[in-house]
C-alpha cells in the first residue's frame, strides 16, 4: 500500500463528504497528508468539517456547496477545481440516499434523486476523472455500492437497484482502466455501527467486537487501503462476504414476510 509519504502531493474529491462515512474517508486521507475536496449539500456541516480538517491536519480542504442530482453538477465541480488550479488525484464517490418504501408509494422526485444520485452523477464525476487520470497515468477512483446489491428486497427496490449499478459500472471500469495506470475500486459496505440500524449503544459495541459490524472509523480506513492496493472489490467483514450466498438464495416467502411485515404495516419512509 502506498504510504503516507508516497500521498503527500496528492489532492482528494469526496462527496458526501461533510458526514458520516464520507467524512471518515476525508479524515482518514487528511491523516495522510491529503488535500482535500469536499463536496455536500450540508453547508453548515460543510463549513465546520473543512475547517476542522485544516486545522487537525494541516492539510489543504476546499468546500463546495453542490447538488449533485443537477444537471450541471459534473460540470460545476470541473469548474471550482480547474478555477483553483486542482488536479485530483483520487475520487470517492461516496453521497447517497436511502429510504424504505415501495416503489408505487415512492414519490417520483424521490425516484428520480436515486437515478440522478447513485447513477448519473457516479457515472458522470467517475468519467470525467478517468478521462484525466489515464491521460496522467495515475489516479484512483472508489465508488460506494452496498451489500444491498445482492438483495433484491422489497421495500429497497431503488436502493439496491441503482447500488448494483454501481457495482457493475465499477467493476467494468477497473479493467478498462487498469492498462492506465488508474486504479478503481467498488467498496459494498454491510454491517456499519452507525445510527441507521437503530441498535442499542452496548449491542453496537459488542457487533463492533466481534466483527460483525464495522466503525464508521475503521471501514473508512480499510476501504481506502483497498483502494489504494487497487482491489476491484472490498465487502466488509467476514459476516458479510459469507453471506452473500444465503441472500442469492433466500427463498420468496422470507421475502414476503419482510413485505406483509414491514411495509403493509405501514412502517415507511418516504
Amino acid at each position: 500500500m502506498a504510504s503516507k509519504t508516497d500521498l503527500k502531493d496528492m489532492t482528494a474529491l469526496v462527496t458526501g463528504g461533510s458526514s458520516g462515512i464520507g467524512l471518515e474517508f476525508c479524515r482518514d486521507l487528511a491523516r495522510r497528508g491529503v488535500d482535500i475536496v469536499m463536496v455536500s449539500i450540508q453547508e453548515k456541516e460543510l463549513a465546520e468539517s473543512c475547517r476542522e480538517l485544516s486545522e487537525q491536519y494541516g492539510v489543504k480542504a476546499y468546500s463546495l456547496l453542490l447538488d449533485l442530482t443537477q444537471d450541471d453538477a459534473s460540470q460545476r465541480i470541473a469548474d471550482f477545481i480547474d478555477g483553483k488550479g486542482i488536479e485530483i488525484d483520487i475520487l470517492i464517490n461516496n453521497a447517497g440516499i436511502f429510504s424504505f418504501n415501495t416503489l408505487t408509494d415512492t414519490p417520483k422526485r424521490k425516484l428520480d434523486c436515486f437515478i440522478d444520485l447513485h447513477v448519473r452523477a457516479v457515472t458522470g464525476l467517475s468519467l470525467f476523472f478517468a478521462e484525466r487520470m489515464a491521460r496522467r497515468g495515475h489516479g484512483y477512483i472508489l465508488n460506494m455500492s452496498s451489500m444491498s446489491c445482492w438483495m433484491p428486497m422489497p421495500g429497497i427496490a431503488m436502493y439496491s437497484a441503482t447500488k448494483a449499478y454501481i457495482r457493475v459500472f465499477t467493476r467494468a471500469l477497473h479493467y478498462e482502466l487498469r492498462d492506465c495506470g488508474v486504479g478503481v475500486t467498488v467498496a459494498c459496505p454491510g454491517g456499519i455501527a452507525t445510527d441507521l440500524f437503530g441498535l442499542p449503544e452496548p449491542l453496537k459495541r459488542l457487533a463492533v467486537n466481534i466483527r460483525v459490524l464495522d466503525t464508521p472509523e475503521a471501514f473508512a480506513r480499510k476501504a481506502v487501503g483497498k483502494m489504494l492496493r487497487r482491489k476491484k472489490q472490498y465487502i466488509n467483514g467476514w459476516l458479510n462476504r459469507f453471506s452473500i450466498f444465503f441472500i442469492a438464495v433466500m427463498p420468496t416467502p422470507v421475502r414476503m414476510l419482510v413485505k406483509r411485515r414491514m411495509l403493509d404495516r405501514g412502517i415507511r419512509r418516504p
